[in-house]
């Protein structure tokens, strides 16, 4: 695991283009003698373990993708592609999943295991192209993970229920009228509209959503102007919305656009407000989450069983697979002891490599634990 995870580390690709990685798991897959269909460039690799063909079957998935970014880690193994690296641990994922390919293989439990290879987690949900391609037909359950900082290594956070938030996108396009930086009164200046925005916006969460409700509204990217002594005709804002509820998500879209509306109105200005969908919240089904407890308890002991309280506002494209299968995502501790934290996407983000084998553990016997409790 080891050296396929430093081998995949070492060639990143971005989403939709994964070949070198699609290449480094078949020809692993080849070697262990698990036979899989390849969507091709863009699209993924499903393996399948069979034990007992007309037995339940469950999903195994990890992603391929890495991302946009100059590596900072100085590892001997780091990127050797440029503006591309894995700073989110898929390395590991891909590598623990073959790890548990390889023992499920070696003694195969009595029903049907898949493996799911999918490209572009991180941009374009390729979750959606395996569920379109129809290889997860008949699937009782599928489990996923997430190498992650905030637990140390043995340990596994398993909970029921909403474990990400939903991700939207938002563009807002303020259109006012350039002028001469001497001559404000001649003009309606499209970068104090976008401030007196931001401002406004912010009180969405603070003032208008109940503060038990996690949420989250972040305006990233400000781009306007085109000289110190001109007042801007047109500004462009970018950001991101997270909620975790349906109601909330409604009204933090609906205050954006009523206030986008009244601060135009209220300045001459015309602003555009364009949201873009993102992926849906991460809720794990009850069944499936007490499987995927029992099976990591087994694997790190009750001691190394974390639950969350709170969702994380971070997104993840497994809730597409969840809106159609039941399934379960945990999050596996990665964090050495004496190690500093981290953070996912990253350019200095690395994980101890000791976690693979909790975690390639883990998939092995929630496959057979699941396998037993749907034949049961």
């Amino acid at each position: 695991m080891v050296e396929l995870r430093r081998t995949l580390h070492r060639y990143p690709e971005l989403a939709f283009e994964e070949v070198q990685t699609a290449r480094v798991i078949m020809e692993e897959l080849d070697r262990l003698g698990i036979p899989y269909e390849y969507g091709g460039i863009g699209g993924g690799i499903v393996a399948r373990i069979t034990g007992k063909p007309d037995g339940v079957t469950v999903a195994l998935r990890a992603e391929m993708d890495g991302l946009p970014g100059f590596e900072s880690t100085g590892l001997p193994f780091a990127s050797v592609n440029p503006g591309k690296m894995h700073a989110c641990g898929h390395d590991g994922h891909m590598a623990m999943v073959l790890g548990a390919a390889a023992l499920l293989k070696s003694n195969p439990p009595p029903g049907n295991v898949l493996l799911v290879f999918q490209p572009a987690e991180e941009r374009g949900g390729g979750s959606r192209v395996i569920l379109r391609s129809g290889a997860l037909s008949g699937v009782k359950a599928i489990f996923g993970g997430h190498l992650t900082g905030h637990y140390r290594v043995g340990e596994i956070m398993v909970t029921p229920g909403v474990i990400t938030a939903q991700s939207d996108g938002f563009l807002i396009q303020v259109q006012g009228r350039g002028g001469h930086g001497a001559r404000p009164h001649e003009a309606v200046d499209a970068v104090v509209v976008s401030s007196l925005l931001i401002v406004a916006i912010q009180t969405l969460v603070s003032r208008e959503v109940n503060p038990v409700y996690p949420s989250v509204i972040t305006i990233g990217q400000i781009s306007a102007g085109s000289a110190p002594n001109v007042i801007a005709e047109t500004a462009t804002l970018r950001g991101t919305m997270r909620t975790t509820l349906p109601d909330v998500r409604k009204r933090l879209i609906g205050g954006i656009e009523r206030m986008a509306k009244g601060i135009g109105d209220l300045h001459g200005a015309r602003i555009e407000v364009i949201i873009n969908e993102g992926y849906p919240p991460v809720v794990n089904t009850v069944t499936e989450a007490e499987i995927a407890r029992r099976a990591a308890a087994k694997v790190v002991g009750e001691k190394g069983l974390v639950t969350m309280e709170y969702p994380s506002m971070g997104s993840e494209d497994f809730s597409y697979y969840l809106q159609e299968i039941p399934g379960c995502y945990v999050r596996l501790g990665a964090l050495r002891d004496g190690w500093e934290h981290i953070p996912l996407h990253s350019p200095a983000f690395d994980f101890d490599e000791e976690a693979m084998k909790v975690g390639a553990a883990f998939f092995d016997q929630v496959a057979r634990d699941a396998i037993e409790a749907y034949a049961g």
